[in-house]
């Protein structure tokens, strides 16, 4: 009888909380909101999430945002991205960041024209770096990296002796990077003259790079070469970590970095900082640099985005400067004679800031607003002078993004300005170091010139992309630009020196735009386009040896003309990529001597560019144990003066100066599951025209690179990477950079030449500490 009183309460007591088991799960049911991103904020609306517990999928909407009931973990897959499980909590709205995987690029988000759509889909010719691909080398050149893109060459004479063009485009700048814009997420890295300098930041600070080839690009300026945008490695959520890396190369290589990550669930803070020092292979070679990069990620609810960018940079180094023929065949090692009693160098410092804040109006608008400043500052002692100058910029840009539907098909759109203003100063003095003994280096002497130049320049921008079938996709677009200057020549006026002062504007430029994709398959597609560009003309360019600037000068203007392909095979193992373009160049700026130390800039004529880019990346082996992946890319050059009159000579058919004729990328990459990692790399590089004459040429090349590395786990929290590597394996000597049209003084042979480094080593370790 007792056991059947207690069995029955029992039974009532299960009964009850069962009961009330139940009601309670019905009360704290939750409304758990989030939002998919990649790194550099787009929503990725593909994403599919699924409950690891109900095995149920979620539904993603069109601007990224999901909705669940029920706290515990999702996993997040989308194409192009690696996966990630994440708990999700109560009382939280959800940012997930997904991380870029490499080996799909086929199904990455660009962002290259700031309307988000896949690879695959883009009417224009398109290049992503990967983080994977920066990973390939030390963390020092950017040469190496920039060079294995189809298209785009970079020479270097030193680290910091560069010059990049696209296409060809900017091939006949005799110092640095010209006529292609450069962006640092938002910042604008390319000054008021249209110059560009990239390679002072930190390898380590970006993650990855999208790059437009040719004068694709409305709504960036309608650069004539391209658009090259740095995308700042991503501050991730969720995360908090320490990242200290110490590398150890020839030449006295030594590199120091340190990079720490604090981020919850919706804030996010990653910091580098870097140490970097060589002797370098030539005489007058020392390089230091010092560099401190912050970025942060601020996810403020539903509707509100905050991102804040800074970057400096401290730089000392020396400039070996080109070699005559004999010289760089003979004593490469050597540096030019009168930098090395110099002591030239150059000592700059330059930061840049930027916030942006994105605000989604509701699912269809969103506004992304950016203001941003720079500073730069150089001190740079050089045979001929000493030159003294600071650059101050301050700007903003901000562009409405939004979509909706067009006869049932789906219109993206955005619309913006960009406006900004530098004020450049400059002083020269004269360089005494011959009064004085040998080793003194450069000595300060009076003053020659001081100028305070004002830029201002805007655009003004529209695109839309409009699905015009399932599988066609229409883009248009259309950019309005205006620069002008306006100089105050500050130093006494004499005979000697003229009044230079006065102010020099363009009309305003129209560049437009037109692009077509269509998909044959899930796997083919090909696009079409044809755009308009233009480069400013510098007032440096514009000055006439009498003081008087030069208004009849006409800014460069091109046509690009593009068909290409992109798709995969075999079950997306073998991915491809090739495009055939024209680009005709009007109104050629050269400089004109008209005395040892004078030049001027003329329209002087034409330049067509055809060109044949093919790429092709295929996964070898892909299983448990090992991944292994070749990549092969070939770009043929065919580019030429249309017409081209200088004086009395006529270089009419001639190929252009400064670009090779061919290049070819080949490489191997192997990750295997027990850490061992490595890459092997080779690289043909055709020979170059050195004279507008074609009466010299530079040899072509082959280098040969590759690197090693094992990673494993430490303990609970620390992963170790260690790695080795080998760039230059078979010793080539070669032109690492040329200088076109060299002239030769005092009756010296002409110094066209930049010797590239010998074999030489690194090897490094760095840990990644997971608290």
């Amino acid at each position: 009888m007792f056991l059947t009183v207690l069995f029955r309460k029992l039974m009532l007591l299960t009964f009850l909380l069962q009961t009330i088991a139940g009601f309670s799960k019905v009360n704290i049911q939750v409304n758990i909101q989030g939002k998919v991103i990649n790194a550099n904020g787009v929503a990725l609306t593909q994403t599919k999430i699924v409950s690891l517990k109900t095995n149920k999928e979620v539904l993603v909407t069109k601007t990224g945002r999901f909705n669940v009931q029920e706290i515990g973990f999702y996993s997040f897959q989308c194409k192009g991205y690696h996966f990630k499980t994440i708990r999700l909590e109560a009382n939280k709205f959800h940012t997930i960041q997904l991380e870029l995987n490499a080996l799909e690029l086929e199904e990455i988000i660009v962002m290259a024209n700031h309307i988000p759509k896949q690879l695959k889909k883009a009417t224009a010719a398109i290049a992503i770096i990967s983080p994977k691909d920066i990973a390939r080398s030390n963390h020092t050149d950017f040469a190496p990296i920039l060079n294995r893109v189809p298209g785009l060459f970079m020479q270097n004479g030193a680290l910091n002796t560069n010059r990049i063009t696209i296409r060809g485009i900017g091939s006949r700048n005799l110092f640095g990077t010209a006529k292609i814009r450069a962006y640092f997420k938002e910042i604008p890295l390319t000054n008021g003259s249209g110059e560009t300098t990239i390679e002072d930041f930190e390898l380590a600070a970006i993650g990855s790079m999208e790059i437009i080839k040719g004068a694709a690009s409305s709504i960036y300026g309608a650069g004539l070469g391209g658009v090259i945008q740095l995308n700042p490695k991503a501050a991730n959520l969720n995360e908090v970590s320490l990242q200290p890396e110490f590398l150890l190369g020839s030449f006295g290589l030594q590199k120091y970095m340190l990079k720490a990550n604090y981020g919850d669930s919706n804030h996010a803070v990653k910091a580098v900082y870097s140490d970097t020092k060589s002797d370098g292979f030539r005489e007058n070679n020392n390089y230091s640099r010092e560099t401190f990069t912050v970025h942060t990620n601020h996810y403020l609810g539903q509707h509100n985005e905050l991102t804040f960018l800074a970057s400096y940079v401290n730089l000392k180094a020396f400039i070996p400067s080109s070699l005559n023929e004999q010289t760089f065949r003979d004593r490469p090692q050597s540096a030019a004679f009168t930098w090395k009693q110099a002591k030239g160098f150059e000592d700059s410092q330059r930061g840049i800031f930027g916030l942006s804040w994105k605000h989604s109006y509701n699912d269809n608008v969103q506004q992304i607003t950016s203001v941003f400043t720079s500073f730069r500052e150089n001190y740079e002692p050089r045979p001929f002078n000493i030159l003294d100058e600071t650059t101050l910029a301050v700007g903003a840009r901000t562009r409405l993004l939004g979509n909706f539907n067009f006869l049932d098909k789906t219109l993206k759109w955005t619309i913006g300005a960009e406006v900004f203003k530098d004020i450049y100063q400059s002083k020269t003095f004269a360089n005494l170091y011959r009064d004085f003994p040998e080793g003194t280096g450069s000595v300060q002497g009076d003053n020659l010139s001081d100028f305070k130049e004002n830029r201002n320049y805007y655009n003004i921008f529209a695109e839309a992309n409009y699905q015009f079938t399932t599988n066609t996709n229409v883009t248009i677009g259309i950019n309005a630009n205006e620069t002008s200057y306006v100089l105050k020549d500050r130093f006494e006026v004499s005979q000697d020196n003229p009044d230079q002062s006065g102010s020099f504007s363009f009309n305003a430029i129209f560049s437009p735009k037109i692009g077509l994709s269509h998909s044959f398959s899930k796997n083919i597609s090909v696009f079409s386009s044809v755009s308009h560009g233009f480069s400013p003309i510098s007032l440096e360019e514009t000055l006439l040896p009498n003081g008087q600037i030069n208004t009849n000068l006409k800014p460069e203007t091109g046509w690009n003309y593009e068909i290409g392909t992109r798709g995969s095979y075999f079950d997306n193992k073998l991915l491809f990529n090739a495009s055939i373009y024209r680009l005709n160049i009007e109104n050629l700026l050269v400089s004109r001597r008209t005395a040892a130390d004078e030049f001027i800039g003329i329209n002087a004529g034409k330049t067509q560019h055809d060109g044949l880019e093919l790429e092709v990346f295929y996964k070898w082996i892909e299983n448990e144990k090992i991944n292994l992946q070749l990549f092969a890319n070939y770009i043929l050059n065919n580019f030429v003066f249309k017409e081209f009159i200088d004086n009395e000579k006529n270089f009419s058919g001639n190929d252009l100066t400064g670009v090779p004729s061919s290049v070819f990328n080949a490489g191997v990459d192997f990750n295997a599951a027990n850490g061992f990692y490595g890459n092997i790399n080779y690289q043909y590089v055709g020979s170059m025209p050195i004279t507008d004459a074609n009466s010299l040429y530079s040899n072509a090349y082959n280098l040969t690179n590759f690197k090693v590395g094992y990673a494993f786990n430490f303990l609970k929290d620390i992963k170790v990477n260690t790695f080795f590597g080998v760039n230059n394996l078979f010793n080539e000597t070669y032109a690492s950079q040329i200088l076109i049209n060299a002239s030769s003084f005092g009756g010296n042979a002409p110094r066209y030449f930049y010797p590239g480094n010998p074999v030489n080593y690194f090897t490094g370790i760095n840990f990644n500490y997971l608290f």
